[in-house]
């Protein structure tokens, strides 16, 4: 391995999460090494985050390290925290400028590092990956391929891919959000809500050769409630009034419009209303408007800012680590 010396910066770091990956790590670790030399892309690290492995995942980060302590770090979390979480320790710790994120199964290739350089050297904050042929069954690639095509449009981010770990990042995009929940997927959404610029690059995705998928089909439903959250705070975080007032404007407009044609009907004699569902519908909607005005003329007053506990607090131990980069 090319070991640099050490420095209290440096160009490019590597974030890397794994959730039991002990068996693809030192061939990661090479490869990137290999690439970054023939690229010479200057000074980098690799940062490797334990998201709470019950194999031997730690026990290679730790013999990395070792044998590579100007180059190699490593973070390991008290429990299965996420990958948003995993990536936001990792985040807070890099020390370079740029900011590669891979995936630790070896289906990202880090040889093709110099299409995002390239790309974002065209004046890009964010580059994304977009996995062209996916290595992965039919019922994984369908289901994400609508999956994205739904996020790209809501969002209007023009990303073929929101899934592909593999992405480069500038140091202040990361500096500018905030990762929790499934939100990792989310981060040109983010970085795109904040006016930071983003584009893609095509890249080979190589199939599985060691380990088993972590992701199944309940990360199609968290990351679709993610997305309308996403959406909802991207979109109204500086302005909830301008959401809640909305729809509950709609809701009051249409219980207006129920009870002003009930009231009609009874002032013609047209019979009793009480008694009618659509009275009770419209009353419904009128007081769901106001609840609605009222929820988001008091999210008005409170705190945009959430106070979640600071996520260095999930790491167990580490090592190679000499200082906590506040990102």
């Amino acid at each position: 391995m090319n070991e640099l010396e050490a420095s209290g910066s440096c160009e490019y770091s590597f974030v890397i999460p794994a959730y039991n990956e002990e068996e693809t790590l030192f061939t990661l670790c090479e490869e990137i090494s290999e690439s970054a030399s023939k690229f010479e892309i200057g000074e980098y690290e690799i940062i490797f985050v334990d998201d709470g492995s019950s194999d031997q995942t730690w026990n290679r980060i730790q013999a990395l390290e070792k044998e590579h302590p100007r180059v190699v770090k490593g973070l390991r979390m008290r429990t299965n925290a996420g990958k948003a979480n995993a990536l936001a320790v990792g985040f807070r710790h890099a020390m370079g400028k740029f900011i590669f994120t891979l995936d630790a199964d070896l289906q990202d290739n880090p040889s093709e590092m110099s299409k995002f350089i390239e790309k974002m050297n065209e004046g890009y904050d964010v580059v994304s990956g977009w996995k062209f042929d996916r290595k992965d069954p039919i019922d994984k690639t369908l289901p994400s391929k609508v999956f994205n095509s739904l996020t790209s449009l809501l969002s209007g981010i023009k990303i073929h891919d929101m899934n592909c770990g593999f992405k480069l990042y500038k140091r202040e995009v990361i500096e500018s959000i905030d990762l929790y929940g499934e939100l990792h997927r989310f981060i040109p959404i983010l970085a795109n809500s904040v006016g930071f610029s983003v584009s893609e690059v095509k890249v080979e995705h190589r199939p599985r050769t060691h380990g088993v998928s972590k992701y199944g089909y309940k990360r199609f439903i968290r990351g679709s409630i993610d997305l309308m959250s996403v959406l909802t705070t991207t979109r109204y975080i500086a302005r909830p009034a301008h959401l809640f007032g909305s729809i509950g404007g709609i809701l009051g407009l249409l219980g207006f419009g129920v009870l002003s044609y009930l009231s009609i009907l009874w002032c013609i004699g047209a019979g009793p209303i009480g008694n009618r569902p659509l009275f009770f519908l419209g009353i419904l909607c009128v007081i769901s408007s106001v609840q609605l005005i009222s929820f988001g003329l008091l999210a008005e007053l409170m705190t945009k800012q959430s106070n979640r506990p600071f996520v260095s607090a999930l790491i167990r131990e580490s090592v190679g680590i000499e200082k906590e980069k506040k990102v």
